[in-house]
């Protein structure tokens, strides 16, 4: 069973899980709102970046002052996140912009 978490902690933890879900969902608004895959690619990186950034340190939080000692556990995922999500969405771009190309016919030509 989990322990009393302290007020300090909950108010905080509790106002960045609702705004790192806010911000997950306007991210993920912007799938169905931009129309090729260039401008779909940008809102749902950064809303997951931020969304999830805003869920760890919540995390950080709550288990920092429930287990009375800092827990290192999320700082590793939020690296891994931060080093991951962006080159994910840069890989995705090259590959629609090489997919873009082919269909075009722009590697026929040489």
């Amino acid at each position: 069973m989990m322990p009393e978490i302290p007020l300090w902690a909950a108010v905080p933890a509790s106002l960045l899980l609702v705004f790192g879900a806010a911000i997950s969902l306007i991210g993920s608004f912007g799938l169905l709102r931009f129309e090729d895959f260039k401008s779909r690619i940008h809102a749902p990186t950064l809303g997951n970046t931020l969304g999830a950034a805003c869920v760890l340190v919540a995390s950080i939080l709550v288990f920092s002052a429930s287990q009375h000692r800092f827990v290192i556990h999320e700082i590793l995922i939020t690296l891994l996140l931060f080093t991951s999500s962006p080159v994910t969405a840069m890989l995705l771009m090259r590959a629609a912009i090489y997919r873009r190309r082919r269909e075009q016919g722009e590697f026929d030509r040489n």
